[in-house]
């Protein structure tokens, strides 16, 4: 959620911690800090409220530089956003630390710490280990084992970067739960939340594991282990460009990545279709023989993520009668489980670092499940290195903190999955498989098509400006699509959106239409359309204001208090993904008229690491 960004070099760092909090500003926004070694060797610090360029400013007039430094870009856990609470923490003028997580045990250590005379000015739970780390070194410890021994007093989650007064050129750094990398230089090294951080700096990075520690110079890096011992981790290339977190023409993140969808889908698809056929083998070596014996599916995931194994569950059991379970991890974890023989553990997340997912991931590992599955867009994240097999969704960069390509991508990936179980499972017809197939091609340019409908989307849109109530209705596999809708609406328009499966009207949501009510529709040409069109009238007839996003051939017609937008879709099975595109330009053109920060939108943030 927050981000970290730090480094030793020979040249002022402070610009380069600027740039890299610009590029995480998407994890979190609520204010920033950054606190260098200047050419005294004191520790110099800046925090303000709001955004990064509110700290660039600063930073500026106070002419602030140094060799060593870390900076923090912030998304409040404990305590409301103010200075006091921003990173980086400090203990006694010498030890600077910024820290991304979340320290369940930081009370107790707060109350020790205050018996021993440690001033608190703060009301977060970060600051109880830059004290620790402080006490460390006061008994003769020096940096790293510092680091170490209040690591080791620590429970939950931490990345952290901390430095020294008495220690220009050194930084050391410790992960554990949340995520952090390591950008390789010469005669400079890096650390960050996330690559894209560094990339105007480095393509080599050394993503930390679990319990590292991780020691900078600028003659070089040192990683060790949970135990200790020194330990080599490899060294990768990024394949990111430096501008690939840039906006371009796009007045926002989130319309540029909307726009991206036609692409980003074709990329999720390269290499992994044949003629009529979805080639297993792109999930990993052995996962033909696993999806040979799966006869049944666990998803678990988050938020958007959540929307997409929803779907996924429909097409499960409807193409390939396979039985599905889709739960929120975060009430996966809290209950007992109950698992069926040869069933795998599918998870489902953008960043593969959501603390969520990846503790249910990490708690299925001794419950039965046959193995574990991730469908993820980040190569190097802790959910693809725990898991036996991995699809990567190859989105690109998701800068917007509502997810768009993430979520379209997810939902090709999890199709892409429901033929190949189907498939090896012996569950799933070829001529089925190949109509997936089929319609998976013919996907990018039904996108295009959809964003050619901005326009008449961005007229609609504006009668919803006016509005605080929101009901999206769908049935069937779209019911899921309904609810991404809603979910993108409250997101970045803050209207109170919720949607309901259309049958569900009468049992309750149909005491809140009125002519104030906007009502959206998903209408798709399916088995489903009469029982569909019924629901509508029951809206139509108390004055509700409906707005139906309808396929080409459905025989609804506008008139007064209903808005068709029509357009042509392909095969019923990727209609949902389709029709997904439309919903997102609505909320996003509502959002424009409501002037909300569309890309960084309150309370919320892109990479959830704490639960």
């Amino acid at each position: 959620m927050c981000g970290i960004v730090g480094g030793v070099a020979e040249r002022d760092l402070t610009p380069i911690l600027i740039e890299g909090l610009k590029r995480l500003e998407y994890r979190g926004y609520d204010s920033a800090g950054i606190a260098v070694l200047d050419a005294e060797a004191r520790i110099s610090r800046l925090r303000t409220l709001g955004k990064v360029r509110e700290l660039e400013v600063a930073v500026q007039r106070a002419s602030m530089r140094g060799a060593t430094g870390i900076a923090h870009t912030s998304w409040a856990t404990h305590g409301e956003p103010s200075e006091a609470n921003a990173h980086p923490h400090m203990s006694r003028d010498q030890v600077a630390l910024v820290h991304n997580g979340i320290i369940e045990n930081h009370h107790q250590l707060r109350a020790a710490q205050r018996a021993a005379g440690h001033p608190f000015s703060s009301e977060t739970d970060t600051e109880v280990i830059v004290h620790a780390v402080y006490d460390r070194l006061a008994a003769g410890d020096d940096l790293l084992a510092a680091v170490r021994a209040a690591a080791g007093q620590l429970q939950g989650a931490y990345a952290l970067g901390v430095i020294r007064s008495q220690d220009p050129g050194r930084l050391v750094a410790a992960r554990h739960g949340s995520p952090l990398v390591v950008g390789l230089g010469i005669g400079e090294h890096f650390i960050a939340s996330d690559v894209y951080a560094l990339l105007p700096v480095t393509q080599r990075f050394i993503f930390l594991e679990d319990g590292d520690l991780a020691e900078l110079t600028r003659e070089g890096v040192r990683i060790f282990d949970a135990a200790g011992q020194p330990v080599q981790r490899p060294v990768r290339e990024s394949g990111l460009a430096a501008d690939a977190v840039d906006r371009g023409a796009f007045r926002h993140f989130m319309l540029k990545e909307i726009h991206e969808q036609p692409r980003a889908i074709g990329e999720t698809l390269e290499g992994r279709i044949g003629d009529d056929r979805v080639l297993a083998a792109a999930f990993g070596p052995e996962a033909q023989r696993l999806f040979a014996g799966t006869r049944a599916v666990q998803i678990v995931a988050c938020g958007t993520s959540y929307h997409a194994g929803l779907l996924a569950r429909y097409w499960l059991e409807g193409l390939a009668s396979i039985p599905c379970r889709v739960e929120v991890a975060s009430e996966f974890r809290y209950r007992p489980q109950v698992v069926a023989e040869d069933t795998l553990f599918v998870t489902v997340s953008q960043s593969g670092e959501t603390a969520d997912t990846l503790a249910a991931l990490r708690q299925a590992k001794g419950l039965g499940f046959s193995a574990s599955l991730a469908i993820c867009n980040v190569p190097e994240s802790s959910l693809v290195r725990e898991s036996d097999l991995a699809l990567l969704t190859r989105a690109g960069p998701e800068i917007g903190v509502a997810s768009t390509k993430a979520f379209t991508t997810q939902l090709v990936a999890l199709l892409l999955l429901v033929a190949a179980i189907g498939a090896q499972s012996g569950r799933l017809e070829a001529a089925t498989e190949a109509r997936i197939v089929a319609a998976l091609r013919a996907l990018p340019a039904e996108c295009e098509h959809m964003l050619g409908l901005e326009a008449r989307i961005a007229e609609l849109a504006e009668r919803f400006g006016d509005k605080r109530h929101a009901l999206f209705l769908g049935r069937g596999e779209h019911y899921p699509i309904a609810l991404e809708g809603a979910l993108k609406l409250k997101e970045i328009s803050y209207i109170h959106a919720e949607a309901y499966p259309a049958g569900e009207l009468k049992h309750g949501p149909l005491a809140l239409i009125d002519g104030e009510m906007p009502v959206v529709a998903v209408a798709p040409n399916n088995r489903l359309l009469e029982k569909l069109k019924s629901n509508l009238e029951e809206v139509r007839a108390r004055g509700g204001q409906l707005y139906v996003f309808a396929a080409e051939p459905v025989p609804l017609e506008a008139g007064e208090g209903v808005s068709v937008l029509r357009f042509p879709v392909g095969d019923q099975i990727t209609d949902p993904i389709a029709f997904t595109i439309p919903l997102q330009l609505l909320a996003y053109h509502v959002a424009v008229l409501k002037g909300t920060d569309i890309d960084q939108p309150r309370n919320l943030a892109k990479s959830v690491t704490v639960e």
